[in-house]
Order: structure tokens, then C-alpha cells, then sequence
């Protein structure tokens, strides 16, 4: 008997020890490619140091320079929170919306294709839609442009006297128009995953729920507000902390679209830490301004998991 323990005891630690070897390939990625470049850039934005050049320790000097001196810090601030905040709204309702109008319809093969459809926009590569955006809606013969021109001689040979024609403009070109233009592209918001995700927590709403609620008369927007939005409590918690973080790191749509401009009106600290560390090679600084976003990123998320309370936690306290 002692040796069919020690034979069995044998066994349980070959096998543990092949599961934590084949971890050992996945977490030496990790390291090389995001804790070793995480802490470096922490490192760095203590010093003063341009790729392949001489560096110089300057102590907390990039944060207090970027927090207390650099004009650009608080207004791209502002501009993060604004399209950061605007990414959270638009993302916590429209595909919630889309997602309940597709799981209300009766057949399956119904529901089947609508998924399909809001799906494909998927394939679509984030920079192709930012020039689409660019080059075919927001140019000056863009697609906005054009229909206030169409609408504005539809209405001048009917004799009504509206200038629609004078409210066309560069819409990434104004500064009293670009940041809205950034903020609405992606309009009206629900391709992708966001759909099948709260389609997801919809479909795993007990069978029991929805025939109670049926019974009690619970119905229509009562029911999507009493019932289904706490039961896709935690479809919804996901989708907000991928948007804090999403929206926090924003640079590509920017970059490409307006890089920041008209002047700064569309700058993001993201963007300008690009500036910073690869047109200025001010690779310190840039460093700091990645220091910074990252302990923002960490902060909204530990308070979203602090206050924002998932379908299992609500269930819980009930």
C-alpha cells in the first residue's frame, strides 16, 4: 500500500509539474514583451535619454514637467475624458439596444442573421474606417457636406430661405467641430462584438426569470430596465472597463485623422506621448506621460470593480 501511494503521489507530481511547464513558454512571452517593456518605461521616465544616446537622471522632473508645466497636459486631458466618456455611454447603451431588439425576435433564423450583420463591420481594420471617416463623410466633398449642399437647393427652389449651404465645413479641419467629428465616428455604434456580448448575457437569463416576469405582467421597458439590464450586469461591467481603457489609450484614430490638430484641439496624452518620445526624442518624457496613463488606467479600473457591482455580486446581496 505504501508503494502505490508513493507511486500515486509520483505520478501527481510529474503531471503537475508538465501543466506548470507548459506555462513556462506564455509566461517568458509576458515577460519579454510586456512586464521587461513595462518596467523599463518606468525606469526611463525617471532619466533624460534619446534612443541609442547618453542618459541623464532627472529625478521626478518629467512628471512634475508634464503635471505643472507643459500647456498641452490639461486640455488633452479634457479631450481624453470627453471621448472617453463619450466611448462608455455610446458603448453601455446602442449595442445593449441592438442586442435586446435582436434576442425580442421569434424565429432563431431571424436572429441568426442580424448577429451575422452587426458582426461583419468586424473585418473592417480600424485605420481603413478612420480614412473612410476621413476621406469620405468629414472631407469638404464628403458625404455631410454634400447632402447639406443637396438639402440646401432642395429648399431654395422651394422659396424657404435657409443658408444650409453655409453650414458646410472641413469637419476635422474646425476647431469648433473636430473633436465632435472624432467622437462620432463609428456612428451609430454597434458593430462588433459589444452586440454578441450582451446578446450573450441575454440569452443566459433564465428561462424561469422572463415566465415570472410574463406572469407578473412585467413587460416591454419595464422589463429591460427591472430585469435585463441587472441580469447583463456583468456584460456591462466588462464592456465599461474595456472602454476606460480603450478610450485612455486612444491615439490611433487620432493620429490618423487629425493628429491632434486643428492646433491641440483633438490632442490625448496618448498622442502626445508619441510626439514626445518619437518626433521630439524625448523618449523620458514620453515615458512619463506612459507612467501616467498607466496609473490612470489602473485607478478607473480598480473603481470600477470597487462600485460597479456585477449580475453575481446583485445576486448575492439579494
Amino acid at each position: 500500500m505504501e508503494i502505490e501511494n508513493q507511486g500515486f503521489l509520483s505520478h501527481r507530481v510529474r503531471y503537475w509539474l508538465g501543466c506548470y511547464a507548459l506555462l513556462i513558454i506564455p509566461i517568458g512571452m509576458l515577460s519579454v514583451f510586456v512586464y521587461i517593456p513595462v518596467l523599463w518605461a518606468f525606469i526611463g521616465s525617471l532619466y533624460a535619454f534619446e534612443v541609442g544616446g547618453d542618459s541623464e537622471f532627472l529625478g521626478l522632473t518629467n512628471f512634475i514637467e508634464f503635471l505643472f508645466r507643459d500647456p498641452t497636459t490639461w486640455p488633452s486631458v479634457g479631450n481624453m475624458f470627453f471621448l472617453t466618456g463619450f466611448m462608455v455611454v455610446t458603448r453601455l447603451t446602442m449595442p445593449l439596444i441592438v442586442a435586446k431588439l435582436i434576442f425580442s425576435l421569434t424565429r432563431e433564423p431571424s436572429r441568426y442573421f442580424y448577429r451575422v450583420v452587426f458582426l461583419v463591420p468586424i473585418v473592417v481594420p480600424g485605420v481603413a474606417m478612420q480614412l473612410i471617416w476621413a476621406g469620405m463623410i468629414y472631407n469638404d466633398a464628403g458625404m455631410i457636406n454634400e447632402f447639406l449642399r443637396a438639402a440646401h437647393d432642395w429648399v431654395q427652389l422651394r422659396g424657404i430661405d435657409i443658408d444650409l449651404e453655409g453650414l458646410t465645413r472641413g469637419w476635422l479641419a474646425d476647431p469648433r467641430t473636430a473633436l465632435f467629428a472624432v467622437a462620432f465616428v463609428g456612428f451609430p455604434w454597434v458593430g462588433g462584438i459589444d452586440v454578441l456580448i450582451y446578446y450573450a448575457g441575454l440569452s443566459g437569463i433564465p428561462t424561469s426569470v422572463n415566465e415570472a416576469a410574463l406572469i407578473e405582467g412585467c413587460t416591454g421597458l419595464r422589463k429591460f430596465f427591472l430585469i435585463d439590464i441587472p441580469m447583463v450586469m456583468s456584460q456591462l461591467k466588462l464592456i465599461m472597463v474595456i472602454s476606460l481603457i480603450m478610450g485612455i489609450q486612444m491615439f490611433e484614430g487620432l493620429f490618423i485623422m487629425t493628429r491632434g490638430g486643428p492646433g491641440f484641439r483633438t490632442m490625448v496624452p496618448a498622442l502626445w506621448m508619441y510626439f514626445n518620445a518619437f518626433s521630439f526624442q524625448r523618449m523620458g518624457y514620453g515615458c512619463a506621460i506612459g507612467v501616467f496613463l498607466f496609473a490612470l488606467i489602473f485607478g478607473c479600473t480598480v473603481l470600477t470593480f470597487r462600485y460597479v457591482r456585477s449580475t453575481e455580486e446583485l445576486e448575492g446581496r439579494a
